[in-house]
């Protein structure tokens, strides 16, 4: 019979309690599974300060990177049932991808001596940048992201492929296949499978993600009869009460309203529960408890047991990815004994910039899952303390 020991929950407790005493967090939930069942469930601090309303089972979160999970899924789903092939040209899908340029180490813009490929919008290996000032290519997407933003609620949004197109006509960071970043990779991709499929993107997740796994708090957007579940957002600083935080972050609404971009990179909402089952499903196999195949064994084998040499040294200065690789839109232990945390080999997943987080480990049938809603947060000390105490 699975379960927690009395020791271990009782570390968890105090461990989140003093979270939300020291403002770390001003609340937060976590679920440990193992086999499919819930060994340990918890809930402290608030979803709302203001209104004084508990961190709940069905409170609703933005994911934010969370989702690239999701959308890796969705993709090696295309590609298992023949639909796409990783080595398509992105122009294929996106033709505004076609004759792009590249920045060489000396700050030109050269043209790309070869189109790049869906496979490097998976592994992060395309180029393609989040919005900064540190390169040609970070300018060129932070135009791109300013400009989504600021027509947020407008007759005028961005969709999805409008997005992709926009950043295909931009600056790469480097030749596709020749350097490693985090960017916009998974918003592409999720153009790439919008157009693949034939549907809007978020019509696809549902279809062959979430209905199956009964997702049904899972989204693009959150309904107005939901809003009330939704966990505010806030700014946590050292020794001062968590200030509330309301930007549209990313283009994505903090608001939770309909937005005609879907993010793949950091669009869905989930809750605890719904996003449990999405990992347990990776965790039988690709199979739903129903007997829904959603993703057959050896394409779940490609999506969570990939790895990149390239990743090493970007990892290695990445607080806490140590002993990392990296595909398929996730992080999967390679070398747990360079690693801070106590893991297993073969574990993966990813977390959120507002502090979402999920960890699977196939070794032990093991899905944790820490949902809060922290501003530049991923995986903190907290997280990584939570993590020990499950691990250990």
């Amino acid at each position: 019979m699975n379960n927690i020991d009395q020791t271990k929950t009782e570390l968890l407790e105090a461990c989140m309690e003093r979270a939300v005493a020291e403002n770390e967090v001003a609340g937060a939930t976590l679920l440990l599974t193992r086999g499919g069942e819930e060994i340990c469930y918890l809930e402290k601090g608030y979803a709302s300060i203001a209104e004084k309303r508990p961190m709940a089972r069905d409170t609703i979160f933005r994911c934010y990177s969370m989702s690239k999970v999701i959308t890796a899924t969705a993709a090696v789903r295309l590609m298992q049932d023949g639909i796409i092939d990783l080595y398509d040209p992105v122009e294929r899908y996106i033709p505004e991808f076609q004759d792009q340029m590249y920045e060489t180490a000396d700050g030109e813009r050269k043209k790309v001596e070869r189109p790049m490929v869906v496979r490097e919008l998976l592994n992060m290996t395309s180029g393609l940048t989040y919005g900064g000032t540190a390169s040609l290519a970070e300018r060129d997407t932070d135009l791109v992201i300013n400009e989504l933003i600021g027509k947020l609620g407008t007759d005028r949004a961005m969709t999805t492929m409008e997005f992709a197109a926009r950043i295909g006509k931009g600056t790469l960071r480097f030749h596709p296949g020749q350097g490693w970043q985090y960017g916009v990779s998974a918003d592409i991709l999720g153009a790439v499978i919008e157009k693949a499929s034939g549907m809007r993107f978020g019509e696809y997740l549902k279809k062959i993600i979430f209905d199956p796994l009964h997702m049904e708090d899972t989204g693009f957007f959150v309904p107005k009869e939901k809003k009330q579940r939704m966990a505010e957002v806030y700014r946590c600083d050292s020794g001062k009460e968590p200030q509330l935080f309301t930007y549209d972050n990313l283009g994505i609404r903090n608001n939770g309203d309909e937005n005609p971009f879907e993010s793949g990179g950091a669009g869905l909402f989930s809750t605890i529960d719904d996003y449990s089952r999405f990992c347990n499903m990776l965790l039988r196999g690709g199979m739903t408890t129903d007997g829904e195949q959603i993703l057959r064994e050896g394409a779940v084998r490609f999506l969570t047991e990939g790895a990149q040499d390239g990743v090493r040294k970007p990892f290695d200065e990445w607080l806490g990815l140590e002993g990392f690789s990296y595909a398929n839109l996730m992080r999967v232990l390679k070398e747990p004994a360079l690693n801070g945390t106590i893991g297993h080999m073969g574990e993966y997943g990813w977390d959120g910039w507002l502090g979402t987080y999920m960890n699977n480990d196939p070794s032990t049938g093991t899905n944790l899952m820490l949902m809060l809603q922290r501003v530049d947060y991923g995986t903190g000390n907290f997280t990584r303390r939570i993590k020990n105490i499950v691990f250990s």
